[in-house]
């Protein structure tokens, strides 16, 4: 639940634009890359956090800012009086729990969505918010972390002359970036699936209460993984609808294109919460059809010793004239009748299919 709800006291009675970080405060200083490419040249630099505007060159050249880390509010309050960019979008940037949005600012776009992780060896989901600032000649991207993302594949595309990132503007480059994120959704949606299936085998053959807080813990990831992805469907529905003059035409098949893709992972995240929602009907079922099975033979135990014990109870009586008690083969007579009997009782249950 922490993950769904940060806190933000720090920002209660403040005035709308105050720039506050709300996140997990991350060790080190922010770091900023630049990357300034056209179809002929690309160069890459890391920047120093505070300096002079490094302004982005004249058209055609494109130039990528990435910043890593947004603690640092000196550091976003510095880009955002270099690229003008309205106070309340830096506050939503050091706000590290905005729900996925688009806005049009008029001179640049505004996208905010989330980047979304599994751990190898703890198998958690793990978070970061992505925000992007698209201009009409640059692309500035803030990620929440300090290291580690999915971008590097598109670092990997721009060093191709021919590719189409190096033939394109900005607004492709937001296509590959938002690209990239919805993938590794699919990643982790593969990851999550297989999960659930070896839980599905759990409940059938072992359940137990390991099992239970197997599912409450997937539980929770759907639901955070809901939040994360549901909003970015209207998010790319409306890039790809060209309300903005920043967004070119022969992008907007690429944003059509990136729209389904987002429409299936919407898709396959529900049909997992489905499936979990089941699973613990599953879980009581399994329960149950076992409490059966041990009632089950506890009965036909019971049952077989029910005339056992009344006979058994029948000749415990202390009665002196009891005609069997001086008979000399009265203790063999009655074993052989309660063997029959036995014996009577286990066919005519298994004829029953009862055992």
């Amino acid at each position: 639940m922490s993950r769904l709800l940060k806190k933000r006291s720090k920002k209660v009675g403040l005035a709308p634009g105050t720039l506050v970080h709300i996140g997990t405060q991350r060790p080190g200083d922010s770091k900023v890359e630049l990357i300034e490419y056209d179809a002929g040249h690309l160069e890459r630099q890391v920047l120093p956090s505070l300096m002079a505007c490094a302004l982005p060159k004249p058209a055609p050249t494109i130039s990528w800012f990435n910043v890593d880390g947004v603690s640092q509010v000196d550091v976003l309050q510095h880009l955002g009086d270099c690229f003008k960019i309205h106070p309340l979008v830096l506050e939503d940037i050091l706000a590290t729990d905005q729900r996925p949005k688009a806005e049009d600012y008029g001179s640049y776009l505004y996208v905010v969505l989330k980047m979304l992780r599994l751990e190898e060896k703890s198998g958690e989901l793990q978070s970061e918010q992505v925000s992007i600032v698209l201009g009409e000649n640059y692309l500035i991207s803030f990620q929440e972390g300090l290291e580690g993302d999915v971008f590097e594949p598109v670092r990997l595309r721009l060093r191709n002359e021919k590719g189409r990132l190096r033939q394109a503007g900005p607004d492709y480059l937001l296509h590959a970036l938002l690209d990239l994120i919805v993938d590794n959704y699919f990643l982790i949606l593969e990851k999550v699936t297989d999960r659930i299936e070896e839980i599905e085998d759990e409940l059938i053959d072992r359940p137990s209460s390991a099992t239970v807080q197997g599912i409450y813990e997937l539980k929770r990831e759907l639901l955070y993984l809901h939040k994360a992805v549901w909003p970015l469907r209207e998010v790319v529905g409306s890039l790809q609808r060209r309300d903005s003059d920043l967004i070119q035409d022969a992008t907007v098949i690429y944003l059509r294109d990136l729209y389904d893709h987002t429409v299936q992972v919407v898709d396959t995240l529900e049909t997992l919460r489905d499936m979990i929602s089941g699973m613990l009907d599953i879980y009581l079922s399994s329960v149950s059809n076992r409490l059966n099975e041990v009632m089950k033979v506890l009965t036909i135990i019971a049952t077989i010793f029910m005339p056992l014990s009344f006979i058994v109870g029948l000749y415990g009586m202390n009665f002196k004239y009891m005609p069997e008690l001086e008979w000399h083969y009265g203790y063999f007579a009655v074993l052989a009748l309660l063997a029959i009997i036995v014996s009577g009782m286990l066919v005519y249950f298994r004829k029953r299919r009862w055992i």
